[in-house]
């Protein structure tokens, strides 16, 4: 995960946890008849708010960094498959080679190519 998005996802990661705790003291609050409940549930609402534009932060971040940067490497990426399909052409070159015409030693022996010395 680039920087940005792991910043965004922190600060909403914060965002929505204080939302959450902010959202059971106002219940509590309630519950129990406290002068704290309509206070804390006008704060709930808002970090609500907050909370959800955090967490469209994260999803609008990551589509700009994907953007800007190019689509992060998958195990299902073109370029990994590019790379496969390279690396067993010159696999299946290097056996052509080994196995053509005067290939091996023992056909070598026989053609005079090398010395018996």
């Amino acid at each position: 995960m680039p920087d940005a998005v792991r910043t965004a996802a922190v600060r909403a990661v914060l965002a929505t946890s204080l939302t959450i705790i902010q959202a059971m003291i106002a219940f509590l609050s309630t519950v129990t008849g406290s002068w704290l409940a309509f206070p804390m549930v006008l704060s709930s609402v808002a970090s609500t708010v907050v909370a959800t534009w955090a967490v469209l932060d994260v999803w609008v971040t990551r589509q700009v960094w994907n953007q800007r940067n190019g689509v992060v490497s998958v195990p299902s990426s073109t370029a990994r498959q590019m790379r496969r399909e390279r690396r067993r052409a010159q696999k299946a070159a290097r056996a052509a080679d080994r196995d053509g015409p005067a290939g091996g030693i023992r056909d070598r022996l026989k053609a005079g190519g090398l010395s018996r010395a």
